[in-house]
C-alpha cells in the first residue's frame, strides 16, 4: 500500500454475534453483511472488553481495559485516562477525521473535524431540519427507549442508520482526495427503543421469530442480578411481558435487516467513488443484547457470553479473504495496536490490546497470542440488595416516564471478571463466586460446571488462566519514572520475544 489505507469504523450498538445465517441462525436477518464478510475475514470468536456502551467505547479508542482507562461506567467519560488514543494517533499522521453517527465516549464530537451526531432519541445531536424529521424525532422521545407495536412514522430517510452514512457519504464528497481519512459511522441501534418503520415492522413476524434457547427457567442458575432483571421487567410490561418481550425480539430482527440495507449503502456509497480498494472496513459491534434468552432483554448483568460475544469482521487492503474465522479471539481493543501496525506507527503507550494483523493475513506463527478473550464488568464496592433500601426511582433506573435503565447500581456494582478459551468460559465476582461454562455444549450458559467434579481439572486451568490475565492486564500507567524500564512488545504480544535495540525509558 503505497497510500495510507483509509479507515472506516462501523459501529452497531447492541448488536448479538449470532442472530445472522452465516453464523448459523435460521432466519436471514443481514444477507448483505454475510455475503461482504466472505472477502475479509469474519471472526467468530470476537469479544468486547466491557458488555456497556462507554467502557466499550473508550476501550476501542484508547486499546485499554475498562478497569484502567476509569470510564466504568456510562457516566464516567470525565475519568478516561490513557496516553494517546485513536483519533490522537490518526490526526498526528494526517488523518481527516468523521464521528457520523453515536458519539458516547470520552471524546467530544468537536474533537472530529467533520460531526453529524445522533443518539438514540430524537435530539441528542441530530439535525432535525425537516418536517418528518422533527416529527420523528418527538416520536423518539415518547417511546421511553420501550418497544413500539406499530411502525415508525416518516419512512427509512428519517431513521438514523439513513442519516448516518448519508453523513458519512457526506464527509468523504467533502474530502480533496489528497489526505487520508478515518470516518467512525456509529449506529445507535439495534439498541432500544425496539422501532422501525416499514416494510421492516413485519419482516420477521412475532409469531414467526425462533424459539428462544434458554427461557425463565434459567434464571436461578444464572444468579441473583438475573432474577432481579426479571422481576424489574415484570413489574415493568405487566401480564403482557412475554407479548411485549416478543414484539421487542421482532423490531430487533427489523432493526438488524435496516442496518443491514443502510450497510450495503455505505459499500456501494464506497465502490462509486473509487474508494473501496484502499479502505480498510471494520464492523462491529459495541456488545451485546439478551433479545429474549432467559427472559429478559437488553443487557445489564454481569458477564454473559450472550452480552459479550459481538460480531467483527475486518475487509480491505492487505486482508485475506478468509470469511468465517473460527481460530483466535479477538477484542475490541485490538483495535487501536491492529491498525499502528497496519500504518507502521508507535503504538501509545499503555494500549493492552494486541495487534491481530498475523490473522487477518492468515498467517501463522501467533497462535498462542490468541488463545484467549477476557472482558471486566463493574464500579466496585460491595453488591447492593433490598437491606439497603435504595429505590428505583431514587437511583435513576426509572424515569418519569414509563422506562427502565438496566445499566444501573444494582447490576453495575461490585467486580466481576471473565475469560474465555477453548470452548470454556469462566467468570468470578471479587467475593469468589464462580461460574464454568462449556459452549460448545451449552452455548446458552445454563449449565455452571464450577461444582462438577469432572471438570475441576479444566476449572483449575481457567481459573489460572483468568488470575494470569487479570496480572496482564494491570495498569501499566504511571510509568515507573527515573531508572525503571517497562518492556512492552511493540505488537502487544506476550510469547513472542521482542528485544529493542534501544529499549529506552517508556515514560509519560
Amino acid at each position: 500500500m503505497k497510500k495510507k489505507p483509509n479507515i472506516i469504523i462501523v459501529m452497531t450498538d447492541q448488536q448479538r454475534a449470532d442472530l445472522r445465517k452465516a453464523c448459523g441462525y435460521e432466519l436471514d436477518t443481514m444477507p448483505f453483511l454475510d455475503e461482504w464478510a466472505e472477502g475479509g475475514v469474519d471472526f467468530e470468536r470476537a469479544y468486547t472488553p466491557n458488555p456497556t456502551c462507554m467502557p466499550a467505547r473508550v476501550s476501542m479508542l484508547t486499546g485499554r481495559y475498562s478497569q484502567c482507562h476509569r470510564a466504568r461506567t456510562n457516566h464516567n467519560a470525565a475519568d478516561a485516562c490513557y496516553t494517546a488514543d485513536l483519533l490522537d494517533v490518526l490526526k498526528k499522521n494526517g488523518y481527516v477525521t468523521a464521528l457520523c453517527g453515536k458519539n458516547h465516549s470520552h471524546r467530544k464530537s468537536s474533537d472530529f473535524d467533520f460531526h453529524e451526531e445522533t443518539g438514540h432519541l430524537g435530539y441528542e445531536g441530530e439535525k432535525n431540519s425537516t418536517d418528518r424529521e422533527l416529527a420523528f424525532a418527538d416520536y423518539l422521545c415518547q417511546t421511553g427507549h420501550m418497544e413500539m407495536h406499530s411502525p415508525s412514522p416518516g419512512g427509512v430517510e428519517v431513521q438514523h442508520p439513513f442519516r448516518n452514512v448519508s453523513s458519512a457519504l457526506k464527509f468523504v464528497d467533502g474530502l480533496d482526495g489528497e489526505r487520508p481519512f478515518f470516518a467512525w459511522v456509529s449506529f445507535a441501534e439495534p439498541h432500544n427503543p425496539y422501532q422501525v418503520p416499514d416494510p421492516y415492522f413485519d419482516m420477521f413476524p412475532p409469531q414467526k421469530l425462533p424459539q428462544v434457547h434458554a427461557g425463565t427457567e434459567a434464571l436461578e442458575e444464572k444468579g441473583e442480578r438475573f432474577v432481579w432483571l426479571r422481576s424489574v421487567w415484570e413489574k415493568m410490561l405487566g401480564t403482557n411481558v412475554e407479548e411485549r418481550i416478543l414484539r421487542s425480539r421482532s423490531n430487533y430482527h427489523g432493526m438488524l435487516r435496516l442496518i443491514d440495507d443502510q450497510f450495503r449503502r455505505l459499500v456501494e456509497g464506497l465502490k462509486e467513488r473509487g474508494l473501496e480498494d484502499n479502505t480498510i472496513v471494520i464492523y462491529l459491534s459495541d456488545h451485546g443484547d439478551f433479545a429474549g434468552e432467559y427472559g429478559l432483554i437488553r443487557k445489564g448483568a454481569d458477564l454473559p457470553d450472550i452480552l459479550c460475544h459481538i460480531p467483527m469482521i475486518w475487509k480491505g487492503p492487505g486482508i485475506k479473504a478468509s470469511g468465517r474465522m473460527k481460530n483466535g479471539f479477538v477484542n475490541i481493543v485490538d483495535i487501536l495496536p491492529t491498525l499502528c501496525d497496519y500504518l507502521d506507527i508507535e503504538t501509545p503507550f499503555g494500549c493492552q490490546g494486541k495487534s491481530i494483523r498475523p490473522l487477518l493475513e492468515g498467517r501463522e506463527g501467533s497462535e498462542k497470542e490468541f488463545e484467549t478473550a477476557y472482558a471486566e464488568s463493574g464500579f466496585s464496592g460491595l453488591y447492593w440488595n433490598d437491606a439497603d433500601k435504595l429505590t428505583l426511582t431514587g437511583e435513576g433506573a426509572v424515569g418519569n416516564m414509563v422506562t427502565f435503565d438496566c445499566l444501573n447500581t444494582w447490576t453495575q456494582c461490585g467486580q466481576v471478571r471473565a475469560l474465555w478459551k477453548g470452548n470454556y468460559h469462566i467468570q468470578m465476582d471479587m467475593m469468589g463466586k464462580g461460574y464454568l461454562y462449556r459452549l460448545d455444549k451449552d452455548p446458552m450458559e445454563v449449565e455452571n460446571l464450577w461444582e462438577t467434579e469432572a471438570y475441576s481439572g479444566i476449572r483449575r486451568e481457567m481459573t489460572e488462566a483468568l488470575a494470569a490475565e487479570m496480572m496482564k492486564q494491570a495498569d501499566p500507567l504511571p510509568a515507573p519514572h527515573r531508572r525503571y524500564r517497562t518492556k512492552v512488545h511493540p505488537r502487544g504480544y506476550w510469547y513472542q520475544e521482542y528485544v529493542a535495540e534501544d529499549p529506552g525509558v517508556r515514560d509519560i
